[in-house]
C-alpha cells in the first residue's frame, strides 16, 4: 500500500491528466478500492480543503467539456454536428499541444520554486469569470461569437491543466503520508458526487420541465430560463464557475503551502528540465516498463478522446438535446463509479495486466457498438424507422430501440474505460522494483499527458476529411487497438506476479 499511496504525490509533481479526460473521476473507484485495506483516519482541515477543491473543479469537465455545453456549442452554435465535432477537436488539439509541451516542465520545476498557492489562486481567479461568461454564448451569435467561445474554451483548458499540476503538487503539504490516499480518494469521489448532483439538478430543474407531468418536476424551467434560447445549456457555465469558487475558498484559507525557496524562474525551469531528462533516462534497462508506458500512451489517448467527444458525438448522431444528454451524463457517471470497483475486482481475479487488456478490449467492442448505431440503424445492418415502431416506453427520452441500445453501449464504455484507469496504476507497481516506484510514477503521469493531443488531432483530421462523425471516431479505435497489441508484449503483471 505504501507504493500506491505515493502515486498521487509523484503524479502531481510531474503533471496530471489533461482536462476533458475524466481520469480524475474515473479513478475514484480505484482509490476507494485501495483504501479498503487501510484503517480509517481523520483528515485534517487542510486535507479536507484540498479534496474539496478538486470536488468543485471536476464538474466543469462533465458539465461543459462533455455532456452539455460542448454538444450545444457543436450542434447549435456551429449549426452542423460534423463541423462542430471537427472544431471541438481543433480546440482540444491546440490547447493540449500547448499544455503537453509546457506542463511537464512546470511539474518538474514546481518543487524548485516552493509556494504553489499564489499561482494557483491566479489561475483559479482567471478560470471562474471565463467559465461563467459561457452563459453569453447565445445560439444566434448575438452574445459571444463562435471564435470567441473557441478561444475561451482553449484558455480554460490550458488553465485547468496547469491548475491540476499545482493542486496535485500540494497534496504532500495538505496531507500526511497516511492521510494522502484518503484525501486523494475523497477528492475524486467529491468530483463524481458534485457532478452527478449538478447533472441531476439540471435535468429536473431545466431540462424535464414542460416535457413530463411528474409531481417533483416544475411545470416550467426554474428561474424563468428559456429552452428556445438554449438557456438550460448555457447555465452550466455559471454553475461550474460557482462550484469552482465554492471548492477553492477553503483551500486558500486552510491548506498549507510549500515554503518559498527564492529560486528565480529561469533557474527553476532549467533544473526542472534536468530532472525531467534524468527521469526519462531511468527507462534504460526497463524494457517491460517502456513497452507498457508506450502502450499506455496509445490506449489512454484513445480513452481520453472517447470520453471527451462522447457528448458531441451523441448530440450529432443520435440528435440528442440537453434533456437526453443530461440524463446520459447522470447515468454514465453512475456506471463509471461502478467501473472503478469492477476494475479492482478484475485486478484481484486476473492480475493487473489481464485486467487492463480486458478493459481496453471491451472498450474497443463498445466503440464499435457506438459506431454501428444511429437514429435509423441498429448494429450497421438493420434499418429502423421510428415512425413505423411504437415507443419502447412512455418516458420523455430514449424512447426508440436504437437510443436504448446506444445507451446500453454507453454504460459498457463508462464501466470499462473506468476499469482501465483503476488497473493501470496497479500494473506499474508490479513491473518495477518497490524502491523505484516513485520515479516511474512520474513517467506514468507523463505518458498520460504529453501525447494526449494526438487523439483529438486525428479525430479532427478524420472528421474533416470524410465529413462524418463516425469516420472521425475511427482513429480512436486505431489507438485502442495499437495500445492493446502493445500490451501483448508486456511480460509481467500477471496474477502469479503478486
Amino acid at each position: 500500500m505504501n507504493q500506491q499511496a505515493s502515486a498521487p504525490e509523484v503524479a502531481g509533481a510531474m503533471g496530471g491528466p489533461l482536462p476533458g479526460s475524466l481520469e480524475p473521476n474515473a479513478e475514484a473507484g480505484a482509490d476507494a478500492a485501495a483504501l479498503a485495506d487501510l484503517k480509517p483516519v481523520r483528515l485534517s482541515k487542510g486535507a479536507l480543503s484540498w479534496s474539496l477543491y478538486e470536488g468543485g473543479r471536476d464538474p466543469y469537465v462533465i458539465l461543459v467539456s462533455i455532456y452539455i455545453f460542448a454538444p450545444y456549442f457543436s450542434s447549435v452554435m456551429v449549426g452542423d454536428p460534423v463541423k462542430g465535432q471537427a472544431l471541438v477537436a481543433t480546440i482540444t488539439t491546440t490547447y493540449s499541444l500547448f499544455v503537453a509541451f509546457t506542463a511537464p516542465f512546470l511539474g518538474a520545476s514546481i518543487d524548485k520554486f516552493g509556494g504553489r498557492k499564489p499561482l494557483l489562486m491566479l489561475i483559479t481567479g482567471l478560470m471562474v469569470p471565463i467559465i461563467g461568461a459561457l452563459w453569453f454564448a447565445k445560439p444566434d451569435g448575438s452574445g459571444l461569437s463562435i471564435l470567441t467561445v473557441s478561444i475561451m474554451l482553449g484558455v480554460i483548458g490550458a488553465l485547468f491543466a496547469y491548475g491540476e499540476v499545482l493542486h496535485n503538487s500540494l497534496l504532500t503539504r495538505a496531507a500526511s503520508h497516511r492521510e494522502a490516499p484518503y484525501a486523494s480518494g475523497l477528492a475524486l469521489s467529491l468530483g463524481n458526487f458534485f457532478s452527478v448532483l449538478v447533472l441531476t439538478f439540471v435535468l429536473v430543474a431545466f431540462a424535464l420541465p414542460g416535457t413530463v407531468d411528474w409531481g417533483f418536476v416544475p411545470k416550467e424551467p426554474l428561474f424563468g430560463l428559456s429552452k428556445a434560447l438554449n438557456e438550460p445549456d448555457r447555465i452550466v457555465g455559471p454553475i461550474a464557475a460557482g462550484l469552482l469558487l465554492f471548492g477553492a475558498i477553503p483551500l486558500f484559507l486552510f491548506t498549507p503551502d510549500a515554503p518559498h525557496t527564492g529560486v528565480k524562474l529561469g533557474e527553476g525551469l532549467k533544473q526542472g528540465a534536468i530532472n525531467l531528462w534524468v527521469t526519462l533516462k531511468s527507462l534504460r534497462g526497463e524494457k517491460d516498463v517502456a513497452v507498457y508506458l508506450g502502450s499506455r500512451m496509445l490506449f489512454t489517448d484513445g480513452m481520453t478522446s472517447l470520453l471527451a467527444f462522447g457528448g458531441v458525438y451523441a448530440a450529432g448522431v443520435m440528435r440528442w438535446g440537453v434533456l437526453e444528454l443530461t440524463a446520459y451524463g447522470v447515468l454514465l457517471s453512475i456506471f463509471a463509479v461502478a467501473g472503478g470497483f469492477i476494475g479492482g475486482w478484475m485486478d484481484s481475479v486476473f492480475g493487473p495486466k489481464r485486467a487492463v487488456q480486458v478493459a481496453v478490449g471491451a472498450s474497443i467492442v463498445c466503440l464499435i457498438g457506438q459506431l454501428s448505431m444511429g437514429r435509423e440503424k441498429i448494429f450497421f445492418l438493420f434499418p429502423y424507422d421510428p415512425a413505423q415502431h411504437a415507443p419502447i416506453w412512455n418516458g420523455p427520452m430514449f424512447r426508440t430501440l436504437p437510443e436504448a441500445l446506444y445507451l446500453l453501449v454507453g454504460f459498457g464504455t463508462a464501466i470499462f474505460v473506468t476499469a482501465h484507469y483503476a488497473s493501470s496504476r496497479t500494473l506499474l507497481t508490479r513491473l518495477v522494483a518497490p524502491e523505484r516506484v516513485a520515479s516511474f510514477f512520474g513517467l506514468y503521469a507523463l505518458s498520460g499527458t504529453v501525447t494526449v493531443w494526438i487523439g483529438s488531432l486525428l479525430v479532427g483530421i478524420a472528421t474533416n476529411t470524410f465529413k462524418t462523425q463516425q469516420a472521425g471516431f475511427l482513429p480512436i479505435a486505431l489507438l485502442l487497438i495499437l495500445g492493446f497489441i502493445g500490451m501483448l508484449f508486456v511480460k509481467g503483471g500477471l496474477k502469479q506476479d503478486r
